[in-house]
């Protein structure tokens, strides 16, 4: 008969140690939440975040700033850590407490944005009340691009988006209140931005004009360039600038891009934090990674937009750059936007 020998009294101790610790769960990746636009957060760019720091990283991406506001709002900032955000935007997440002041000691990166973009107190919107709210991470203007092939000569002003030659063949970015801005420039109002009293009724009329000259709307920037290819565009409002203009030509489209003699709207995204944001060291770190150059050269070099750090390959004339300022009524502006897509008559867009 063959006994069987028990383990030393340490060994069995040991053991159970040991077993212990490999069935106890591990500690869960904080987890980092992110509302981002498209191409600020590339898989590769989040996955080299997530080896450095250990957290896991959630991205939801928008493509209008109503959706971005409703995202943020609705969980009154406690749905995500941080987000980007134009600033004209900012403002109303401001007003509402949505955000807090960014700690810039925790953002070493930041210095070595360019000095336009490094001297925060003299770019209206990130400040308020001495305090920084946002730290810029991109920018671009909405120009007008253009099938070479259907133009004798390129485009000079916006009013080529009503030119009747281009029935049918004119795609708009789907947001009410820069449709209704580019209707004030049209209409040569003083603002793009400020609608009074008659003002409403003649931007209507004039959306409504330009309505015969949709291909349709578009969202998103790969969405526009599908539709252009696709279904034989002549001219694009292009919302996302110069990232549009990089996906057409990478598919071979023979297209230009002009800024129009009014001027072009043109926005600066920023990075903020929300007040609910469950790690804000996290959230900084996210902030300070995103302006090394590294990230910096992907949304360049692979998205076609301007980042903060360098000089842009296309440097539009600065003084045809109409940077966003708040509307006065947003809400409106996309009501009466809605209504008008819809194909809703004059009097019925300008109902209560």
């Amino acid at each position: 008969m063959v006994r069987s020998r028990r383990p030393p009294l340490l060994c069995r101790v040991l053991g159970l140690v040991l077993g212990l610790v490999l069935s106890a769960p591990l500690p869960a990746a904080e987890v980092l939440r992110v509302l981002s636009w498209p191409g600020y957060a590339d898989p590769d760019v989040v996955r080299s975040f997530e080896q450095r720091t250990g957290a896991r990283v959630e991205i939801t991406v928008v493509d209008a700033d109503e959706l971005l506001w409703e995202r943020v709002r609705a969980g009154d900032g406690a749905d995500f850590d941080v987000f980007a955000v134009n600033t004209a935007e900012l403002q109303r997440y401001i007003d509402r407490g949505l955000v807090v002041p960014i700690d810039l000691d925790a953002l070493p990166n930041q210095r070595a944005q360019m000095p336009r973009f490094r001297d925060l107190a003299a770019l209206p919107g990130v400040m308020r009340n001495g305090k920084v709210f946002a730290v810029p991470y991109a920018y671009a203007e909405m120009g007008l691009i253009y099938d070479r092939r259907q133009f004798d000569a390129p485009p000079q002003s916006i009013a080529a988006l009503w030119d009747p030659r281009h029935r049918g063949k004119v795609l708009i970015y789907d947001g009410g209140s820069h449709t209704f801005s580019l209707a004030a420039q049209a209409l040569g109002k003083p603002s793009p931005f400020r609608l009074d009293g008659d003002d409403w009724a003649q931007a209507v009329e004039r959306l409504i004009a330009l309505r015969r000259n949709l291909l349709t709307v578009y969202a998103q920037p790969d969405e526009s360039a599908h539709l252009f290819l696709s279904r034989g565009a002549a001219l694009l409002f292009a919302n996302y600038g110069t990232q549009q203009l990089q996906l057409l030509r990478a598919a071979g489209a023979d297209v230009g891009y002009v800024i129009p003699r009014e001027g072009a709207l043109a926005w600066l995204d920023c990075w903020a934090i929300t007040r609910g944001a469950r790690n804000r060291a996290l959230a900084h770190a996210w902030i300070d990674y995103l302006l090394e150059a590294g990230p910096a050269e992907v949304l360049s070099a692979r998205h076609g937009l301007n980042n903060t750090r360098s000089q842009p390959a296309h440097q539009a004339d600065a003084d045809r750059l109409v940077w966003l300022e708040p509307v006065e009524d947003v809400e409106r502006r996309i009501l009466l936007w809605e209504r008008i897509v819809s194909g809703d008559s004059a009097a019925r867009v300008l109902a209560p």
